[in-house]
């Protein structure tokens, strides 16, 4: 007995000091775990976010270009992602992934132990399965580069992930989080991210109007977005996604007559691939883009960081004055245009090489302006290794009016193939705000990516002598005073040309005819320089010499700037600086930009108004008067405008004004030595001025739009000079000559 009494004893004894020693364990354990945990939250194992990174939460945004009616003409993108608000989400999506990967997510705060403990016994036995609840995976996409590999650094990661979620749900609503969860998913394909941009490329819809299936698919996907793409692995998208809608059924999120509806359905993607030039008015995006840059700098507009601005990844809202409905009118007016003219342009070099003689140069040109020549020339190929290859026959993408053709040609055929293409550039401007309502840069911006409305400059012809006659008539020149109009020579300069409506001349016939000799002693009585210098400040911000020739238009420069330089007629002699952009706000709506134009009066308001008068008749009869036949648009409305045919006609040119919009038109190719050989076909009344015709018609014709077909305003106080020639009394000579009523735009250079 006393044995047993001292064994019991002596068992007591051992369980006070095992128990002693279990305690010290579990504190140890509790003080590693403590330390472990205080470990993550310092970044000894990796940084974690801040609170100000939680509040502002970083990742790469598309910015988002907007007309001025709040559609998206495009987006600037490193990732094609676009946020969306919980409001835009389809209930779908919400059902679908809150019941497929958590279930429980309205009833944990960032972290499902039981799931967690659960899927760790489940990965113990060999079936491993996810314990991150939604608020997990949205820490990982939210703050972690990657997903780690390795097991230990994977266990670092989980905690950093378990840290970050708690942290987030006190920050956030659940709404907010599955919002933010949905803005961030990659859906890994073709530059695809975020639920916004899965919608549109894989169903070519919005997410507030996906379906059962369609949000069931998207959702599905994230478990693996190789394995279960509906484009490379449709059998196992449908039944990936499948599983979902079952998931949504037994959640009684759907009835299970609707789950089976749903899955009854094929996969019937809408697919709609982005690219960067995607969208409207891509070439002005382009160089939308670069002008921004510019601001930016110039203004010193940086982040609250100090950090600039990147437009690939900040998601900015850039609201410009571009109308969504006329730049489609003015993208399929070129179109249709551009289509016939090119038709006639292919015919005349069917039996002719376009690139004999001086023409040759073109192809070396192309050849070493090329992105083939510069990568092969970085890569230290000799220049004849260059030549062999460039005559060797690749694949290839080409531009045809039907859309791009894939084929095998040598490089240097597709150089001779593309510089047949006639270019053409069109914008339109109110006059009176400045506001850009469309502006298309070229014929094709996947082909053919420079911009011929900004970044082009070609000769302008015979719409520069509107400059010539206004100084005249900003001095007292009455559009009824008579000039001589036959051949002169002034100095070592005899310009060319044809005379037509009489012989004196009125100034108002001599611009309605776009008749070289009158115009060259108009600018030889008025001084060139006093053009030059009235020419750049109606706002050409190219070269505009001192030199008598700068009458008929012997200077380049773009469409961008000559539409800028008319408007001022049209504004009672007040030049509006053509304006691009009107604001932009960051990604939280806070305006950071907002653009004043610049506003310089040029003439005075009566001489600009007699000017308009001037050019209305250029339209009535004159050089521009086909416009009103029913197959260049018919329009019967007061217009005015200018036609304008260079030197072997290399440019033609249209600029046309009504009491709204001023719209300029340019068609070339992308050399001046690939030409039409007939001035029927190549001057600007026939290669410009349909375009115009064809654009003004759909824009009239959408009475949304609400432009006047009424006359032009007179100016302020009216008028103080006779305009009406048939009650004026000439100073000198015989009058006006005779009224001939022809379209002939025989405006050529005369050098």
């Amino acid at each position: 007995m006393k044995r047993e009494s001292k064994q019991n004893q002596l068992t007591e004894e051992d369980v006070k000091r095992y128990t002693k020693g279990l305690w010290k364990i579990f504190l140890a354990c509790v003080a590693i775990a403590v330390l472990f945990v205080v470990s993550v939250r310092i970044g000894v194992f990796g940084k974690l976010p801040s609170f100000q990174e939680l509040e502002n939460p970083k990742s790469n945004l598309a910015s988002e270009v907007l007309s001025e009616d709040l559609k998206v003409l495009g987006t600037y993108y490193k990732h094609n992602r676009s946020n969306v608000k919980y409001s835009e989400l389809s209930p779908y999506l919400v059902q679908a992934l809150i019941s497929t990967e958590d279930k429980r997510f309205y009833e944990h705060s960032g972290i499902d132990y039981s799931r967690t403990i659960t899927s760790v016994l489940h990965t113990l036995t060999g079936s491993k399965q996810g314990g991150s609840t939604i608020t997990q995976q949205l820490a990982l996409n939210l703050f972690a580069e990657r997903r780690e590999r390795s097991t230990i650094k994977r266990v670092m990661q989980k905690f950093q992930e378990w840290l970050t979620a708690v942290r987030l749900e006190r920050s956030y609503t659940k709404e907010e989080i599955i919002t933010m969860y949905f803005n961030t998913v990659d859906y890994g394909y073709k530059n695809t991210y975020g639920i916004k941009s899965a919608a549109r490329t894989f169903y070519n819809t919005t997410p507030d109007k996906l379906t059962a299936d369609q949000a069931a698919m998207l959702v599905g996907m994230l478990k693996g977005t190789t394995l279960y793409s509906p484009v490379k692995y449709p059998e196992n998208a449908l039944t990936r996604r499948n599983t979902v809608l079952n998931n949504m059924s037994a959640q009684s999120f759907i009835s299970a007559e609707e789950a089976e509806t749903a899955k009854a359905k094929p996969i019937n993607l809408k697919l709609r691939i982005s690219n960067y030039g995607e969208g409207l008015a891509p070439y002005f995006r382009a160089v939308l883009k670069e002008e921004i840059k510019k601001e930016f700098q110039r203004l010193s507009i940086t982040k609250p960081d100090g950090t600039p601005y990147d437009l690939d990844k900040d998601g900015l809202k850039i609201y410009t004055p571009i109308n969504y409905a006329m730049q489609q009118y003015a993208e399929d007016a070129q179109k249709e245009w551009m289509m016939k003219l090119q038709r006639d342009f292919d015919r005349q070099y069917r039996s002719a090489d376009p690139f004999r003689g001086d023409n040759a140069k073109l192809l070396v040109s192309g050849m070493r302006r090329s992105d083939r020549y510069r990568m092969m020339k970085d890569a230290g190929h000799s220049e004849e290794e260059i030549k062999k290859a460039f005559k060797e026959k690749v694949p290839m993408s080409l531009f045809t009016y039907k859309g791009s053709v894939d084929t095998v040609m040598s490089p240097m055929d597709s150089i001779r193939y593309n510089k047949l293409f006639l270019r053409n550039a069109v914008m339109s401007m109110e006059p009176s705000t400045g506001h850009i309502k469309a502006w298309v840069g070229g014929i094709d911006f996947e082909h053919f990516k420079f911009d011929h409305v900004k970044l082009a400059q070609r000769q302008v012809g015979s719409t520069a002598k509107p400059f010539t006659y206004a100084v005249a008539i900003d001095n007292g020149y009455s559009p009824c005073f008579t000039v001589p109009n036959h051949s002169r020579s002034y100095g070592d300069w005899t310009p060319r040309g044809t005379v037509q409506g009489g012989d004196p001349i009125t100034l108002k016939n001599a611009l309605k005819y776009s008749q070289n000799f009158a115009s060259a002693y108009v600018i030889n009585e008025v001084g060139a320089s006093n053009v030059a210098a009235l020419t750049k400040k109606m706002g050409i911000t190219s070269n505009v010499p001192s030199y008598p020739s700068i009458s008929l238009g012997a200077y380049e420069a773009s469409v961008f700037d000559m539409v800028g330089a008319y408007s001022a007629f049209v504004n009672h002699g007040t030049w509006v600086e053509p304006t691009m952009i009107l604001r932009i706000e960051d990604k939280n709506g806070t305006p950071i930009y907002e653009r004043s134009p610049k506003v310089v009066k040029v003439i005075n308001s009566e001489s600009a108004y007699i000017m308009v008068d001037m050019l209305k008749g250029v339209v009535d009869g004159g050089t521009a008067s086909r416009l009103r036949r029913a197959e260049y648009g018919g329009l019967t409305n007061p217009i005015g405008g200018k036609t304008g045919t260079t030197n072997d006609n290399s440019d033609a040119w249209f600029i046309g004004i009504t009491p709204d919009l001023v719209t300029g038109i340019w068609t070339g190719a992308e050399d001046r030595g690939i030409r039409f050989y007939s001035m029927a076909s190549g001057q600007g009344a026939s290669a410009a001025l349909p375009i115009f015709g064809l654009y003004m018609k759909k824009v009239y014709n959408d009475k949304s739009l609400h432009y006047t077909q009424g006359d032009f305003p007179q100016p302020p106080g009216g008028l103080t000079r006779e305009i009406d020639c048939s009650r004026y009394v000439p100073f000198y000579g015989t009058g006006g000559g005779t009224e001939e009523q022809s379209s002939l735009d025989d405006d050529r250079l005369g050098f």
